[in-house]
């Protein structure tokens, strides 16, 4: 199943897509920047939904109703072999045999993952120092983003060498093979929503799973992140009338 999903999405070009050199951006697209943010809607006509859609993300993560949610089947590779980019927005790991995960019987296979400082999302108006992202997308263009906090503690031997590869200007470098289930939680509920990608063109076809439970990582592995890309959150953006599921 995961190797007809994967030709489904290289065929559709959702891949390259998802690990562009500019996450989110494609070719001809204009320059944008998380300074100026609030109008990214306005550089380009496929831009529009940053600024007129009504399921953005990021969101404060508190008009929660708890509920039994569908559960997250992860079954990712841990032998897959990565590339850890500087992209000019953020550090992203790019696979092409990364796995994948189901909801709700859906399957969505493992394209990327990045990070942002502060964290985007907020959790009863608190935000984390940082937050990754692991991105996924099923066969028909729908993505699957799994979002997890990060806080300063005990040191993630995992994303301390992500730190070291990761170059500190744009380009690539080899991150080798790594299970990167390291970065999840291992205990917590989550919320669930619907919601956008949060870089441009904020298309709004992302079902959004965010734990609740953070992981430790080394401040020093922070502040070498932060020493890159000072500020890569999109400021939060209207609940609407969406409601966060919880459990």
């Amino acid at each position: 199943m995961i190797e007809k999903t994967t030709q489904a999405l290289l065929t559709s070009g959702i891949f390259a897509m998802l690990t562009a050199p500019a996450f989110a951006e494609t070719a001809g697209s204009p320059e944008w920047h998380y300074d100026g943010a609030e109008h990214w809607g306005d550089l380009a006509p496929e831009f529009a939904a940053c600024a007129l859609g009504q399921e953005q993300s990021p969101i404060d993560l508190t008009k929660d109703v708890l509920t039994d949610l569908e559960p997250v089947e992860i079954h990712w590779n841990a032998a897959a072999a990565w590339v850890v980019k500087h992209n000019g927005h953020t550090i992203q790991a790019n696979t092409e045999n990364g796995g994948s995960i189901k909801i709700s019987g859906v399957d969505y296979t493992l394209a990327q993952f990045h990070f942002h400082t502060p964290s985007e999302h907020a959790v009863s108006g608190e935000k984390f120092p940082m937050e990754v992202h692991f991105v996924h997308a099923a066969a028909d263009g729908t993505l699957a983003v799994l979002g997890v906090m990060m806080q300063e503690g005990e040191s993630n031997a995992l994303f301390h060498t992500v730190m070291e590869k990761a170059p500190q200007q744009e380009g690539a470098a080899d991150y080798g093979f790594g299970d990167f289930s390291a970065l999840l939680p291992t205990e917590g509920g989550m919320f669930r929503y619907q919601g956008s990608l949060t870089t441009p063109p904020c298309s709004e076809v992302v079902n959004w799973t965010v734990f609740k439970s953070p992981i430790s990582v080394g401040a020093a592995d922070v502040a070498a992140f932060k020493a890159i890309f000072h500020d890569n959150a999109r400021p939060l953006q209207p609940t609407g009338r969406r409601f966060v599921l919880s459990e």
